[in-house]
């Protein structure tokens, strides 16, 4: 029987049975230079409310499973992305606070220009390597402008559907730009309408707006709720987002 052990310990990683989850989410975060650092803490403390609040906590263990696996990925530009925040389950206030403390203490990884198909790219590798058998595989890319660097979004975008993710967007307006970030914050339609058309894809997706810093945990945890409990874009107050549909929610 020892040869039996000797030849398990040997067989690579993927033999062995990954750990059930009900859903596999990658947090795909913008912090490039037209975001500023106190932009950038007011998005690290929103998704502390979000990853605490008791909705949020109740949504996940209310799952089949009852357990999710999230990762969190900082991005700039096409050369500048990375994973700050490796895989963790989350499955009771615990582990949500382990998670939190974890993204709190991290410092901000980069300043450059906006390559969002960058940070899809590393979700993908993060998801197709995770150890972990998911239900549903999301990718939640949070920015305040277009993709103005590394290959076309929509392209990543596309090669993530194909691979059967979901991936929905918040895409938070800048109301006071400087005068060189204007066509990158606010694009013709509106920076909603770009994520919607170029960012957005796969079963049940969709895009949130949010018109303040300060806006952004509530949005959120809206935005969990509904992405863990898969209600495929609409809200539990009856309101409706879907793709290609009217306008995104706006907080």
């Amino acid at each position: 029987m020892r040869w039996l052990f000797v030849v398990l310990a040997l067989l690579p990683a993927s033999v062995w049975a990954a750990e059930p989850v009900d859903l596999a989410l990658v947090l795909v975060t913008d912090v490039s230079r037209s975001i500023d650092d106190s932009e950038f803490d007011l998005e690290k403390q929103g998704y502390a409310t979000a990853f605490t609040d008791r909705e949020v906590l109740a949504a996940i263990k209310g799952g089949a499973i009852g357990a999710i696996a999230v990762n969190y990925v900082e991005f700039a530009s096409a050369y500048e992305v990375k994973t700050v925040v490796d895989w963790m389950v989350i499955r009771d206030e615990t582990s949500a606070r382990a998670f939190v403390d974890k993204l709190l203490v991290a410092p901000r990884s980069y300043y450059g220009r906006t390559a969002i198909s960058a940070g899809i790219e590393m979700a993908m590798r993060n998801l197709a390597n995770s150890g972990f058998e998911a239900q549903r595989r999301v990718i939640d890319v949070c920015g305040d402008g277009t993709n103005n660097n590394g290959r076309d979004v929509a392209e990543a975008r596309d090669e993530a559907v194909e691979a059967g993710i979901t991936i929905n967007g918040l895409a938070i307006i800048n109301e006071h730009p400087v005068s060189w970030t204007f066509a990158h914050v606010q694009p013709p339609g509106g920076l909603a309408n770009y994520y919607r058309e170029n960012v957005a894809g796969g079963i049940g997706n969709f895009v949130l707006e949010v018109h303040e810093f300060r806006a952004f945990g509530t949005a959120m945890t809206r935005k969990l709720i509904n992405e863990i409990a898969d209600l495929g874009g609409a809200w539990r107050a009856g309101e409706a987002v879907l793709p290609g549909r009217g306008a995104p929610r706006r907080f």
